[in-house]
């Protein structure tokens, strides 16, 4: 965000007075001295006021959405985002036009991005929060068949008592896999490899 630069007869009077327009409190506004307040001859001639120049800290959400659009617009791609904070994080989800290019192959694109965010994020706003960024539902598609798979490989492990290897995934997919069959009777699952190939074995339960 722009600064908001504001005069007044002291640094304290012209910081109140910014903060009143941008309506936040004082910590949460990093601002600059311009110019102290100066005394003119006798008291009151050729007397300077002090100036200041005042702006938001930046916020996870707020920041998060505007490095978004930023990215996304150098990409010629315009997008609407709309972000809400939950169980101590932030989701931002991204809608538009060809949006698609944004997910990539199997989400890399998509985890490439949110890597970036979180990695800017913690650079710029204090108290950074996680941001946990989605196009247009793709993450929550993803983990229903993410889901169904486990469910069917893990009846054909139980069925013919062999262990199957998925496809290499990411850490947040092998995590979806190992948690959707934590329960599951007579089934265990383990990751093997090495990134970027590493990938879920579903093996029956000694």
């Amino acid at each position: 965000m722009e600064w908001v630069v504001k005069t007044g007869s002291s640094v304290e009077a012209a910081l109140q007075a910014a903060l009143a327009e941008l309506g936040i409190q004082r910590g949460e506004a990093e601002f600059e001295v311009v110019q102290e307040a100066q005394k003119g001859l006798f008291g009151f001639l050729g007397g300077q006021e002090a100036i200041v120049k005042v702006r938001p800290i930046p916020q996870t959400a707020s920041f998060a959405s505007d490095f978004v659009q930023e990215v996304t617009r150098q990409l010629g791609v315009t997008v609407d985002v709309e972000t809400r904070r939950e169980n101590g994080y932030v989701f931002c989800d991204v809608f538009g036009k060809n949006v698609g290019l944004l997910i990539g192959r199997r989400g890399q694109t998509l985890d490439a991005l949110q890597y970036l965010v979180n990695v800017a994020g913690s650079r710029h706003c204090p108290g950074h929060e996680r941001v946990i960024l989605d196009v247009e539902g793709y993450r929550s598609r993803r983990k229903e068949a993410l889901e169904r798979l486990a469910a069917r490989v893990a009846d054909r492990v139980r069925n013919t008592g062999r262990r199957v290897r998925l496809e290499p995934m990411s850490p947040h997919e092998r995590k979806v896999i190992h948690v959707a069959l934590q329960q599951e009777k007579g089934i265990t699952t383990f990751s093997e490899g090495e990134e970027p190939y590493r990938k879920v074995v579903i093996a029956p339960q000694d």
